[in-house]
């Protein structure tokens, strides 16, 4: 859930936050997508796409709009940056079969979102396998220069590394309360972004699977509120 959260400034100023790593400078957009400019590439995490039927063959019934939902969402970044390329960091598909569950308009809106673009599905745990009769790429990962962009962070330092898997949410604390919203992470070295997909949920950073991806140095967490990112110290970020 988004920050429901004010600002006087523009929000086309406040939408975004620049973040610095590997020599390049790249948007994090309100959107929970990373934007790098120079390659004019739209990086996006976790958009575990038909989760709830996923969950429904197992008996447990959610609103059956997610991937919908998501792909709205991804249709609208798209149209508005543009991109040359788009990056899908794993877990696009909540399970090895959800591509073939797809609806018809999903597939069509997916299409057009592909449309006049590159598109690689990087592997993830949920969708280890290349999604067939959807188009694109499909890859392990992604090296980039000085970055590499993989689905789940690697043991150990990981310089210009781009990951997704983690799902990172902030509990943000203030004068008259908290809050907690979904948000990307960043030492500075690495980086981990947001889940994409409207059913992926969230992991606080606080808890212990985040100590050993970010162990040497202090974090800075870029918030996701309605239309704007808000940048805020790690420490900040807890129960």
């Amino acid at each position: 859930m988004n920050l429901h959260l004010r600002s006087r400034e523009s929000d086309e100023a406040m939408r975004h936050a620049l973040i610095r790593m590997a020599g390049r400078e790249m948007i994090a957009d309100a959107s929970g997508a990373l934007y790098l400019r120079e390659e004019r590439m739209l990086v996006v995490a976790d958009l575990h796409l038909e989760k709830s039927s996923s969950f429904a063959r197992r008996g447990m019934l959610l609103p059956p709009y997610d991937t919908a939902m998501t792909l709205a969402r991804l249709a609208a970044v798209v149209a508005r940056l543009s991109p040359r390329v788009v990056v899908a960091l794993g877990d696009s598909f909540h399970d090895a079969s959800a591509h073939e569950r797809l609806r018809a308009r999903d597939r069509t809106a997916l299409a057009a979102a592909m449309t006049g673009r590159d598109w690689l599905w990087l592997a993830g745990n949920h969708d280890p396998g290349p999604p067939s009769g959807v188009g694109g790429e499909a890859v392990a990962e992604l090296a980039l220069g000085a970055l590499t962009l993989r689905h789940e962070p690697a043991r150990g330092a990981a310089a210009g590394e781009i990951a997704g898997h983690l799902h990172p949410c902030a509990r943000v604390r203030g004068a008259s309360g908290a809050a907690r919203a979904r948000c990307f992470v960043t030492c500075g070295s690495r980086l981990v972004m947001p889940a994409f997909g409207a059913l992926a949920g969230g992991l606080d950073l606080d808890h212990p699977t985040f100590a050993p991806v970010f162990s040497t140095r202090p974090v800075v967490a870029h918030v996701l509120g309605e239309n704007r990112v808000w940048r805020v110290p790690g420490d900040r970020c807890g129960r």
